[in-house]
């Protein structure tokens, strides 16, 4: 059989308001936005006639489990076995803590996604070149008998670091996501090479803790309500829904008076909604704004010396580290005493085009207004010097004090947390190596080469390049990757990669890599528990709401049949469904946490959870409150603004001791302006949750994949609003409609992330899949994510 799911046009508005389904005839009900309806079509002997949905309908309340931040309630009307309409949360505000869980835009699109006709039916194994997505059905059967065989050939021939489980984020916000099921089974059979940090937030998580000790430097949000200045440095938490509770912590704030400032290159939706004043900033140039900003705190005298001098080593000469010179400390750096330029505002604004004068406004308002909180988002450190921006956020909070105090920020990766749910689905991996998830492709090319330099930990090296990947609800593969024609060309070479198992809803361009090809479950057709980023204070239970579609299965159920057929199934699933997992997961939790969390059956008929406190979270209060109690978790036990581990490395040109900038490659300063004179930059998009559901025509109305560009820009190139245009650089080429607008800095172009890969005939792409244009070069520390670190041109196409 060809190709079972043809990629759609997806460069067409044309929106069909009706899919209707014919296995089942699932789809009656006059197709609103996002599946909302009141009535459904019921056809009786040739006659068609409206009858109530609410009349046998029952509602189930679930949550969708893919990785965004929010985590919404979903109320599913089910009649005869089939979801005919969607509702969400309909409770009114007050309390910030319980916010309506509503769903968004994405939310609504659920239903039309649930019974989309392009799912994935069946299993299916590759018939043509790998890439080229040409599938034939196959049985369950023949696939569970395939993927047991290669993963015990592979494991047999290359050894057990041969396997490797891909990074992947589709359902990583959930109980047992398919990632755990597959890393469980190769455990039991000899184990898989492990990856650490993410595309996310990789430069700030192997770089705070060289300041703090830790990643949680984070307050819980109502420690908002406290705060008198917010600065919001390259976070959106409107359109990325970082967490529900957040944006309604963040109003409530702006009205206790607090100032809020932005500093992006665009004017984002979290700029419109919350914004006192948008600070534009070019892409990569953020540190040399923070340090210009401590110049002026320190210069003025309004940093906190007792702070530093009690709490930090490494400010000023008298507090360094044994053994370091005391030129080397932050105070020396900002005033130029080590390289002769002082590190004035105007010195940054020839760098980032922040005003000279808004700089020093921006210090002495931060540094005057307490309790202050510098929140970094993840953004502005994937980029080339990421670990710089996380580091140089963290000292400024360290200059004026704003640590371990009601209302403050630490800085750095912000990570926190203050609630837990017990995991039942555990796994003992075997082998100790471990590289950065960023570098799998390095461990497919070259694995054997890799060594500490690379990022390799656990072993000296590896035994074996990676030769069996197991993809699974991710579309990390191809699409979320960095420089997709290198990608591509890589896992065209069977000879390097053996064999790619994949899982997944629809045929996204990383579905089209696989050997074999399964059909996932959504979160309406397996049960689960959805917690949102960030701590975010509350669970919901992701109800199964339906069975399967079709001959779908969820990867706990795939990876057990495997586990059968590999005579381990009692090993792997020690007699629990995934139901099983829920309920044990929930009474656990109940025993050895918190006893105030309902039982299963409570739990379901709520269908959230909302957890309470006492007072905030504060990151660094007991530290602050009593350090020789209460040590930081640092070699010196205190925070460490020069670090001594980094100044071993003597690696200081690409990885200081201090946070402090770095001019960029692919950057303003950088000589290939001159061939490339933009920069290219990308952000989170409302439409999606990363690429998930770019193939949702609907959601194109709500949010149209376009680029972003200044309107001295698109003057200069002859390009109007609406163009088509394309957009390129050394790595590759796209076409992209474009966006003229004053609301993104001059000089700088953005294009949303996860756009789904759409090559033409001649490999061009013509979605806006912007890694066809970023870089695999990693950060120098983390050896992390620099995807916005980019120079292109563009022309009208």
């Amino acid at each position: 059989m060809s190709e079972q799911n043809p990629f759609k046009n997806l460069l067409t508005n044309k929106m069909k308001r009706r899919s209707f389904i014919k296995w089942s005839g699932a789809i009656g009900i006059p197709a609103i936005a996002g599946g909302i309806g009141t009535k459904m079509l019921v056809e009786k002997k040739g006659e068609t006639k409206p009858v109530s949905a609410k009349e046998t309908e029952q509602i189930v309340s679930t949550c969708s489990i893919t990785n965004c931040g929010g985590r919404c309630i979903i109320k599913a009307h089910v009649k005869d076995g089939k979801v005919v309409r969607i509702s969400t949360d309909t409770q009114i505000g007050g309390d910030p803590s319980t916010p309506p869980l509503r769903a968004c835009v994405r939310g609504r699109n659920y239903r039309k996604m649930l019974y989309d006709s392009d799912r994935l039916k069946y299993p299916m194994k590759r018939v043509g070149k790998r890439g080229e997505g040409k599938f034939e059905r196959i049985s369950w059967d023949e696939a569970i008998e395939t993927i047991a065989k290669e993963i015990k050939r592979i494991g047999d021939t290359y050894g057990p670091e041969s396997r490797y489980v891909n990074y992947a984020t589709g359902q990583s916000s959930g109980l047992h996501g398919g990632r755990n099921s597959a890393r469980k089974l190769l455990s039991l059979t000899g184990g898989f090479l492990n990856y650490r940090l993410d595309y996310s937030a990789g430069a700030a998580e192997a770089a705070t803790p060289y300041t703090y000790g830790t990643n949680m430097t984070g307050s819980s949000f109502d420690s908002l309500l406290h705060s008198k200045y917010i600065i919001l440095w390259g976070q959106n938490p409107s359109e990325m829904i970082y967490s529900t509770p957040y944006r309604e912590y963040l109003m409530q704030a702006k009205k206790n008076g607090a100032k809020i400032v932005v500093i992006d290159p665009r004017y984002s939706d979290t700029a419109i909604a919350f914004a006192d004043e948008w600070i534009p900033i070019l892409p990569t140039t953020d540190t040399a704004l923070m340090d210009a900003m401590a110049y002026v705190i320190v210069t003025e005298q309004l940093h906190d010396q007792a702070f530093l001098d009690k709490y930090c080593i490494g400010f000023d000469r008298d507090h360094m580290p044994e053994g370091v010179p005391g030129i080397e400390s932050v105070k020396s750096y900002l005033l130029g005493e080590q390289d002769g330029v002082p590190k004035t505002p105007e010195w940054a604004e020839r760098i980032c085009r922040v005003p000279a004068d808004k700089i020093k406004q921006l210090a002495r308002e931060y540094a005057t207004t307490k309790p202050g909180a510098l929140i970094q988002g993840w953004a502005a450190q994937r980029q080339a010097y990421g670990e710089q921006f996380t580091r140089g956020g963290a000292q400024l909070a360290c200059l004026t004090g704003n640590v371990g105090k009601l209302g403050t920020w630490a800085g750095g990766t912000g990570s926190w947390s203050r609630t837990k749910m017990i995991q039942p689905l555990t796994y003992q991996n075997p082998v100790k190596a471990s590289i950065p998830c960023f570098l799998w492709t390095m461990a497919v090319e070259k694995g054997t080469e890799m060594t500490a330099a690379d990022g390799l930990q656990g072993v000296d090296r590896l035994n074996s390049n990676i030769k069996l990947i197991v993809n699974l609800a991710g579309n990390a593969l191809i699409n979320q990757h960095a420089d997709i024609n290198k990608t591509t060309k890589l896992l065209e070479d069977e000879s390097k990669v053996e064999f790619i198992l994949a899982s997944d809803i629809f045929m996204t361009p990383s579905a089209k890599f696989a050997d074999i090809l399964l059909p996932g479950t959504t979160f309406f057709e397996r049960h689960d528990i959805g917690f949102p980023w960030g701590g975010g204070d509350y669970v919901i239970l992701g109800n199964k709401v339906i069975e399967p579609l079709y001959e779908c299965r969820d990867e706990y159920d795939v990876f057990a049949a495997v586990a059968e057929k590999l005579g381990m199934k009692e090993q792997f699933t020690e007699g629990k469904t995934t139901l099983d997992i829920v309920k044990e997961s929930v009474e656990r939790t109940r025993k050895e946490i918190d006893p105030k969390f309902p039982e299963y059956e409570e739990f379901k008929k709520m269908g959230v959870h909302h957890f309470k406190f006492d007072e905030p979270l504060v990151a660094f209060k007991e530290q602050i409150e009593d350090i020789v109690k209460h040590p930081f978790q640092t070699p010196s036990g205190k925070i460490e603004l020069f670090s001594k581990a980094l100044w071993d490395m003597n690696q200081h040109d690409e990885i200081p001791a201090i946070g402090r900038y770095i001019s960029s490659w692919e950057g303003p300063e950088d000589p290939l302006t001159n061939k490339y004179p933009l920069q290219l930059t990308s952000w989170h998009y409302k439409r999606r949750c990363h690429s998930t559901y770019d193939n949702q025509e609907w959601l194109d109305e709500a949010a149209k994949q376009e680029m972003w560009m200044n309107p001295k820009d698109a003057e200069q190139r002859g390009i109007k609003n609406g163009d088509r245009v394309q957009v390129f650089n050394d790595r590759g080429l796209l076409v992209i409609d474009v966006k003229v607008t004053p609301r993104i800095t001059p000089g700088v172009c953005a294009i949303p992330q996860g756009g789904w890969y759409s090559p033409d005939k001649n490999g061009i792409d013509q979605r806006g899949a912007v890694n066809v244009l970023t870089s695999q070069r990693p950060t120098p520390l983390a050896k992390a994510n620099p995807q916005l670190t980019n120079l292109v041109e563009v022309t009208k196409a």
